[in-house]
């Protein structure tokens, strides 16, 4: 779910905070992907593709088409994947489960065979992943926040509430799609709000760790916030009888789970060149996906890198300095300056609209 209309306020209220742009405007970027949301759109747009054992190769192959094509525009992913998410979690959780279809245990299972596949299809691959400890959009805002990614690629709103400075949705792998970028210092500057006050706003608005107040809609809840700062003082200030404030309101629950900083390891990002031969073993030998496809998908992506390497080249001799062999690209990157975000009172951290 994400937050509850956070998209029509800020194209109602911070139009500036929206940018449009082409896949190639981020050439030479890390971003941070949000995996489960990019594992759910395969599962949903093509969710009839099976293997002779039953096997749905969706998640599979659009992970090996999606990464290449990434790749292919000198962008270098890194992909985040869902721990167990946090017991605040558990009721939104429980209905999606219900709304599919699946009566059961809430809880995600981040190291399933299905996870384990997708993670050794990206080490085949020669990109970097990372096990969040909770909620992965938590943990990529972080990764934004330390400098380590230049922005997060996810369809879910609340990864600006997590701190993302940087949010890229509908970075797909269709040539002349529109990129929606989001700006969070812009989008703080429109709605004059300090970060802290803008979590408390998306706590209001809905989100997916708590309830929220009953019939407050976003335009209200903005003004509300903007006058009296907190959520303690519109409690205080709000018209109880049309916005019922809910019984043992776990807001501060919410609001901890958006500000703290994620707790674990310390990531590895390093890139290094595709295994073909390991990539034919797994997808095609193991999980039977026709040779033809992989080895024909790998044929193209060397020659659009072959392609950039003599545009490299020839700009390079026309005076201008860039990378231009393979191997820089897939060079291990160093720690980057942290981008820059507001800042909020309590420890710093960093699904669905």
């Amino acid at each position: 779910m994400g937050i509850t209309k956070l998209c029509d306020l800020i194209r109602r209220e911070a139009p500036n905070a929206v940018s449009y742009k082409e896949i190639s405007d981020y050439t030479g970027k890390v971003i941070a992907v949000d995996t489960s949301i990019v594992l759910n759109q395969f599962r949903t747009a093509v969710p009839g593709i099976h293997n002779r054992d039953g096997v749905n190769l969706s998640p599979f192959t659009g992970l090996f088409f999606r990464t290449l094509h990434f790749l292919e525009h000198d962008i270098k992913p890194v992909f985040v994947f869902d721990g167990c998410p946090p017991a605040q979690k558990k009721t939104v959780l429980e209905k999606r489960a219900k709304a599919a279809g699946m009566i059961g245990s809430y809880g995600y299972n981040p190291v399933s065979t299905k996870i384990q596949d997708c993670q050794r299809l990206l080490k085949l691959l020669g990109v970097p992943y990372i096990q969040a400890p909770g909620d992965g959009e938590a943990l990529c805002a972080q990764l934004v926040k330390e400098g380590k990614v230049d922005a997060v690629a996810s369809e879910d709103m609340d990864t600006m509430a997590f701190g993302s400075s940087v949010l890229l949705r509908q970075l797909n792998a269709k040539k002349a799609s529109e990129v929606t970028e989001y700006s969070l210092p812009k989008l703080l500057d429109a709605l004059k709000l300090k970060y802290e006050e803008f979590v408390d706003l998306c706590i209001l608005l809905g989100c997916d760790y708590c309830e929220k107040i009953q019939g407050l809609g976003p335009k209200k809840a903005l003004a509300l916030i903007q006058q009296h700062k907190t959520i303690e003082e519109v409690v205080l200030n709000v018209n109880r009888k049309t916005h019922p404030v809910p019984q043992c309101w776990r807001y501060r629950d919410a609001r901890r789970l958006f500000m703290e900083a994620p707790v674990g390891n310390e990531p590895d990002l390093a890139w290094a060149e595709p295994n073909e031969d390991g990539l034919v073993n797994f997808l095609c030998h193991e999980k039977h996906v026709k040779e033809d496809r992989v080895r024909g998908r790998m044929e193209k992506f060397r020659q659009n890198l072959k392609e950039r390497r003599t545009e490299r080249e020839e700009a390079k001799k026309a005076g201008k300095s860039q990378q231009t062999r393979m191997e820089d690209f897939f060079r291990v990157t160093r720690r980057r300056q942290a981008l820059e975000v507001p800042e909020a009172t309590h420890a710093k951290r960093a699904k669905r609209q």
